[in-house]
């Protein structure tokens, strides 16, 4: 594990707050976003990020974002560096990030993802982040992000997004 010096702690909590433009209720730190944060010799900030996906539209608004944040927060030299490999998974996401998109109405991601040594898990049935109903059906695969798909609650009839394990 590396450790961080002082000045990258403080790079971090700053970064770690840019809430993610496709879903603002979670940080890109609850995502697993935000991978690694340096700071050299000369002050130069360097913040490392993986996309949910290789696609990822939300990723030059979030680039944007950190270097917004960063500036307002003393750092006058700052760049933001995409990191595709390894991969980011869903594994990757707090615990506390997956209860605020309950909060928020979507349903976070359960299980591991399938990468992961040995059986593959399958989602039976997806909890209503409304009413907690297991009587949920997908309507499509993918909802307003790609990352998610739409579902509705057979229980209390609302739809909602679900957060693909990925």
């Amino acid at each position: 594990m590396v450790t961080l010096t002082t000045r990258e702690q403080h790079a971090w909590r700053i970064a770690a707050t840019v809430a993610d433009p496709e879903v603002p209720v979670l940080t890109i730190e609850d995502l697993g976003v935000l991978r690694a944060v340096h700071v050299d010799e000369t002050g130069r900030v360097t913040v490392e990020i993986t996309p949910t996906y290789s696609g990822c539209p939300a990723m030059d608004a979030i680039r944007d974002d950190i270097v917004l944040a960063l500036t307002a927060g003393g750092f006058t030299d700052v760049g933001v560096r995409t990191v595709l490999s390894p991969a980011w998974t869903t594994d990757w996401m707090s615990d506390e990030g997956k209860r605020k998109l309950t909060e928020y109405g979507i349903a976070p991601p359960s299980g591991r993802a399938s990468h992961r040594q040995g059986p593959v898990r399958l989602a039976l049935s997806i909890r209503c982040p409304h009413c907690g109903s297991l009587d949920t059906r997908e309507v499509s695969r993918f909802g307003s992000t790609s990352c998610k798909a739409l579902y509705e609650c057979r229980a209390c009839l609302e739809p909602f997004d679900h957060f693909k394990v990925i």
